[in-house]
C-alpha cells in the first residue's frame, strides 16, 4: 500500500477506539488544596452579598 492510501481497517479501528468513553473514572474532587487572598477595600460582608447575587 502506497503512503497515504485509504486504509478501511484502520479507519474502523480508529472509530471504535474514539467512540468508546471511559466512564470508569472518579471526576470529583474530594481533597482541595491551596489558598485564595484577595485585596481589595470591599468588606466580607459586602462580598458574601455579592457572591449572593450573582448566584441567585
Amino acid at each position: 500500500m502506497s503512503m497515504g492510501a485509504y486504509d478501511d481497517d484502520e479507519h474502523e479501528r480508529r472509530e471504535r477506539k474514539n467512540g468508546a468513553v471511559d466512564t470508569d473514572f472518579d471526576d470529583d474532587r474530594t481533597v482541595y488544596r491551596g489558598s485564595v487572598e484577595y485585596e481589595g477595600d470591599e468588606s466580607t460582608e459586602a462580598l458574601l452579598d455579592q457572591f449572593k447575587q450573582l448566584q441567585g
